[in-house]
């Protein structure tokens, strides 16, 4: 069979991506960009951001086909797709895949050495498994939440990242990979439970274990990397940008105090209740300068401390430029496929699929007619909010 699929270590891959949006979408994206040749399955209607689908990078190295998995034809046709594949990802309420006819059982029975990878925040079982969630709830109910921001304010929202796309995407692509692994060795698939509240707390193993052993309270800002201590955080600079300050080892915190020009009546660094006292003093020494003035001060330094900028100035970093962390595709920059291989690099080979763009292309190159007789658009409506939910989509 012909396979579409580009430079990278997976090269050769099949995937099929039955339409969402949130972790779903960018583990697939991540797969895509290591060389999986990616077939998204939207539906009529819309099934992504709310976005023109042009700038969804997440939908970028895949092809796209458009099927009605409420018409007859769909689901066959997906199962199609699903027989000639390597791993199936969906990212439904618990029971909605099965109720269209695409769920583990249907689709193990044609392929039985499918991977099936289920995205979702709550996870097949338990509770909450059926109610409707967002990112901040998962992080919330596992602590992760709770142990971010400042002691005299609430925690702080880190975006979406914590929890649908570190506890959920990634954990999402490690499972089908070692899953893929077991397959291609055994000849046995298997469904790959990938919960958000299960993937956000095992990323806080290291912290349970500290807290453990009594060497970190459990309430914010009072630890050693949570804004606690003063050679950990972030300072405010002269005209109003921002400092971040990693000085934590004492030969680097010997540079950073040197460099910053604190004083030698500065508080010992040692001195845990004069903890208040040594940020006030780096505080009060950061506003002196701006943040480039800084910046210019502590760069090709081991002070630790780097400037915090934005969206738009990360990609003109020196050092991300150097190294082409950022890329430009289509005349949207964005980030470049990560990680990085020596021999079998990724690459960004195709601009975000527009929907239903590739369905005859995917039908010839998988030799699945029935694609065609799967499409068809207008039957399905558009998703109601309240049913399409970041790792818990319904339909």
């Amino acid at each position: 069979m012909d396979v579409q699929a580009g430079p990278g270590p997976l090269a050769g891959v099949r995937v099929v991506e039955l339409a969402g949006i949130g972790p779903g979408p960018f583990a697939a994206m991540v797969l895509a960009d290591l060389g999986a040749d990616v077939v998204r399955v939207d539906r009529p209607g819309g099934s992504g951001l709310a976005i023109n689908p042009t700038y969804d990078i997440t939908n970028r190295n895949k092809r796209s086909v458009l099927l009605d998995l409420k018409s007859p034809q769909g689901p066959a046709a997906v199962l199609d797709l699903v027989e000639r594949a390597d791993i199936l990802i969906e990212g439904y309420r618990p029971g909605v895949a099965e109720r269209l006819g695409v769920g583990p059982g249907q689709a193990l029975a044609r392929n039985p050495r499918l991977v099936y990878g289920r995205m979702t925040g709550w996870g097949q079982e338990g509770p909450l498994a059926h109610t409707a969630g967002h990112d901040i709830g998962y992080i919330a109910i596992t602590g992760t939440l709770g142990m971010i921001g400042p002691a005299d304010g609430p925690p702080a929202i880190p975006a979406n990242l914590v929890g649908d796309y570190a506890g959920g995407s990634l954990y999402l692509v490690i499972g089908v990979l070692a899953a893929l692994q077991h397959a291609r060795t055994t000849g046995t698939g298997q469904v790959v439970d990938a919960a958000i509240v299960d993937g956000t707390a095992h990323l806080t193993s290291m912290i349970h274990g500290m807290v453990a052993a009594g060497g970190w309270q459990d309430r914010r800002g009072a630890n050693l990397l949570d804004g606690g201590c003063p050679f950990y955080g972030v300072y405010e600079t002269a005209d109003g940008g921002y400092m971040a300050v990693g000085a934590l080892e004492k030969r680097f915190y010997a540079e950073f105090t040197a460099l910053l020009e604190l004083g030698e009546d500065a508080p010992d660094r040692g001195d845990l209740a004069r903890w208040g006292d040594l940020r006030a003093a780096v505080a009060a020494r950061f506003k002196t300068r701006t943040r480039d003035e800084w910046t210019a001060v502590f760069e090709q330094s081991d002070a630790c401390v780097a400037p915090v900028l934005s969206l738009r100035e990360a990609p003109g970093h020196p050092h991300l430029a150097a190294r082409g962390t950022f890329t430009e595709d289509a005349g949207i920059v964005q980030p470049a496929p990560a990680p990085r291989f020596s021999v079998t690099p990724g690459a960004v080979r195709r601009p975000p699929a527009q929907p239903g763009a590739h369905t005859a292309e995917v039908a010839r190159d998988w030799r699945v007619p029935a694609l065609d007789q799967g499409a068809e658009p207008g039957q399905s409506p558009a998703p109601d909010a309240s049913e399409s939910l970041r790792g818990d989509q319904s339909v």
